[in-house]
């Protein structure tokens, strides 16, 4: 077996210790799921146990298939920004909480493998926008505000070809503006 680096009693790096704890669970999802076989789970166990760096962990799980996102997530902050933006994986129930401070949710590039997503605003104060895909359907019907209407303007010619998003919650003191991102 290869020497690891130094630490106390040869432990690996706490954030290498972390990242393969992640790398043995998702081996043994994917033999689990059926993915891969005894003898494959057996030889990625091996190398995920015996990996020095982050880039030889990488290597092993690039043969998995990719992670499902979750199917509930909550995203919080008591006070500060709550941004959100680019290529991710959006759960089917979102819940953002924030007490004060602003919320920024783009879901214009986000991988959206659910035909409805739930979102779940718990706003105090400040503001919070949410853009989406164009074409999206935006339910609004479970939204309670306290001090502003809601700021969303449907698009002149979109048809509605993308998923639902049922945004629900309550919105304190700040007002919510929705977005449906250009083509």
């Amino acid at each position: 077996m290869t020497s690891l680096p130094d630490t106390p009693d040869n432990q690996p790096p706490l954030s290498l210790q972390s990242d393969r704890d992640h790398a043995v669970q998702r081996v043994q999802g994917a033999y689990a799921d059926g993915v891969i076989s005894l003898e494959e789970m057996d030889a990625c166990l091996d190398r995920v146990l015996i990996a020095r760096t982050g880039a030889e962990l990488d290597v092993v799980l690039a043969a998995l298939p990719a992670e499902a996102a979750p199917k509930a997530s909550t995203i919080s902050a008591a006070s500060g920004r709550i941004k959100r933006g680019g290529v991710w994986r959006v759960p089917r129930f979102l819940t953002v909480a924030s007490a004060f401070g602003r919320v920024n949710l783009d879901l214009s590039r986000a991988v959206i493998e659910d035909s409805v997503v739930d979102i779940e605003l718990q706003v105090g104060t400040g503001r919070a926008k949410i853009t989406v895909p164009f074409g999206a359907v935006v339910d609004l019907d479970g939204l309670t505000t306290g001090w502003k209407d809601v700021d969303y303007r449907l698009p002149r010619r979109a048809q509605p070809t993308g998923p639902t998003i049922r945004i629900s919650g309550v919105m304190g003191y700040g007002r919510l503006t929705i977005r449906h991102a250009s083509r």
